[in-house]
């Protein structure tokens, strides 16, 4: 499909959503219509007689009610704001180099160019319409881009949709690449600029906009009646004018495409394979390294960074590309920017409020750490925090200590419970100050229980989940509310919009505490320190080796009660497990 085949095809799908929206509202005024036929017809002498009387009272009531029930589901359509993606505006003296490249694409392209351009902590990028009036006006803090922005002198702001670029493409491409990867989304400014594909997308983004209103948690009995029905209007347009609209978006990118390929074509091809790359690294920073951060309340203020740190040592253990060190070598498209630590710092925030959740600002439970003092300020606090968590549970279930002389916990206390016959467990000689385990936390660990079935692994795994969410619904640190809405017709909901993970099970809350628990000894009792591994997150140095092979040995002693393997790896470690540990 070519440039124009493209075009022509989206133009032909939009004038049909604008067509389903005037048969919409044909049929809000024919109601109305029928009313000014009948009462023309009883003034003018015709349509006389108790019959036609009537039918000109009841057509007029039913117009009335008709126009002001279409008026309100229009003014809530207009009025709902579409969703708008959480990003980082990047203002032009904060980025000249940046938006001088994108101005400069745009006009290779011969298409508008973006209105703004702001940053985004995922790997994708976009244009996306800000123009909506239900936005209101500019905030003062973007302004700056709606005013200026790559804007010429004689553009309205309003001409063309912002520019939104996935951060991690900024510190992980090359300049070349980077232009490479937005030429076909610049692209997409042309076809956004026809006056009837815009309508047909402002049309199809209030009626998503609507659904989501009506759809709003927290609303008296008299709003959720009125607004059901305002949905269900809502719900049946959208789904009129679905398959049009999902053909004009393809219509729309099939153009944008073509008609970027006269541009870098033969660099994009190794733009695209950058783009596969750094999605990998992206993700395996924000689940291994950045998510136990966030879980104890630190952000990580160099995510971006961070990913090119991992993608480097990617590259070097599996020697993914000839030359890596040369492409290395070239500019990379973070120079762009005039500030791009401070860049950075603000892309990692939002991550972390999109990822995880927490305030939008920096305090005493919600603080930054960068990447030199994570090993000791995360990954040793979290290690200790779990093994004190292990001991607590393990104090609640009247587990004790097998040598009563020693003072302080030990490694000692939780091999020997672990692995000790069935059936020997000692009761409490009183009861436990600690609720016990609920029955949803056993039979979580329970249903997680590989066979031959362990009572003493799933027990302690159940008294690690219920201690967990005791602790969890005592201090919530997690999503926060943004502030509503004043026209009270949007609720943008609760961070995190995206979450990583789901909830860890029971059994593997268990072998994270006990793998805490090993590091903690061998911390306090062989020199071991805490590392960072940019791939695989929190890392135990030994000799200041990587301890790779602690994992398998954890699992073979809470799924088989078999502490031998990880016995004889703290003999050949050097580690004490009868000696107290420091917890926190």
């Amino acid at each position: 499909m070519g440039v124009e085949a493209g075009a022509q095809a989206a133009r032909s799908r939009a004038m049909a959503v604008l067509r389903i929206r005037s048969r919409a509202l044909a049929v809000a005024l024919l109601p109305a219509a029928l009313a000014v036929v009948l009462l023309a017809g009883g003034s003018t002498g015709h349509l006389v007689g108790p019959g036609w009387h009537a039918a000109r009272w009841v057509m007029t009531c039913v117009g009335v009610l008709v126009l002001l029930a279409a008026g309100g589901i229009a003014l809530i359509v207009a009025r709902s704001r579409p969703a708008l993606s959480p990003t980082v505006p990047i203002a032009e003296e904060s980025a000249p180099d940046l938006y001088r490249m994108v101005r400069d694409l745009a006009d290779r392209l011969d298409v508008p160019a973006p209105s703004a351009i702001a940053l985004t902590p995922d790997c994708d990028s976009w244009l996306e319409d800000r123009t909506h009036p239900a936005h209101g006006p500019p905030q003062p803090e973007d302004r700056d881009e709606l005013t200026s922005g790559l804007r010429g002198p004689h553009r309205r702001a309003t001409a063309a949709p912002v520019l939104v670029i996935g951060s991690p493409f900024l510190w992980w491409m090359r300049v070349g690449e980077l232009r490479a990867v937005l030429a076909p989304v610049v692209a997409g400014t042309g076809p956004s600029a026809h006056p009837d594909i815009a309508a047909a997308r402002r049309f199809v983004r209030g009626l998503d906009a609507a659904v989501a209103v009506s759809s709003a948690p927290n609303r008296g009995p008299l709003s959720r009646a009125v607004l059901s029905g305002v949905g269900r209007v809502a719900r049946l347009l959208l789904h009129s004018c679905r398959e049009h609209a999902a053909q004009m978006e393809r219509g729309v990118a099939a153009a944008a495409a073509e008609r970027a390929q006269a541009v870098d074509y033969g660099l994009r091809i190794v733009a695209q394979e950058q783009v596969g790359l750094a999605y990998a690294g992206w993700d395996r920073l924000l689940t291994r390294v950045a998510l136990p951060a966030w879980r104890m309340g630190r952000w990580p203020s160099r995510l971006d960074a961070g990913v090119v740190a991992a993608l480097t040592e990617l590259s070097r253990r599996d020697r993914l590309a000839e030359g890596f060190a040369s492409r290395l070598g070239e500019r990379p498209a973070c120079d762009l920017l005039e500030e791009p630590g401070a860049v950075d710092e603000a892309a990692s925030l939002l991550a972390a409020r999109l990822f995880h959740g927490g305030p939008a600002e920096s305090g005493p439970d919600w603080s930054p750490v960068g990447w030199q003092e994570y090993p000791e300020e995360v990954v040793d606090r979290k290690w200790r925090t779990d093994a004190a968590r292990l001991h607590k549970v393990l104090d609640s279930l009247g587990i004790r200590t097998p040598d009563p002389q020693t003072e302080g916990p030990t490694l000692s206390r939780v091999l020997d419970h672990l692995s000790a016959p069935e059936g020997t467990v000692e009761a409490p000689a009183e009861a436990p100050a600690e609720e016990p385990p609920t029955a949803e936390a056993t039979a979580d660990a329970d249903s997680d229980a590989d066979e031959p079935e362990n009572e003493r692994c799933a027990t302690l795994a159940a008294g690690l989940t219920a201690e967990l969410a005791r602790e969890e619904a005592a201090t919530p640190t997690g999503p926060t509310t943004p502030a509503p809405d004043p026209t009270g017709l949007w609720d943008d909901g609760t961070l995190p919009l995206f979450p990583l993970q789901p909830p860890r099970s029971a059994r593997e809350l268990l072998a994270d505490h006990v793998t805490a628990m090993v590091c903690c000894a061998a911390m306090d009792t062989a020199g071991a320190t805490p590392g960072l591994d940019w791939l695989d997150g929190p890392t135990l140095l030994v000799n200041g080796e990587r301890a790779a092979d602690l994992t398998p040995r954890v699992l073979s002693l809470i799924e088989e009660g078999d502490p031998a393997p990880l016995k004889a790896w703290l003999i050949e470690s050097g580690i004490r497990p009868e000696k107290p540990v420091r917890l926190v």
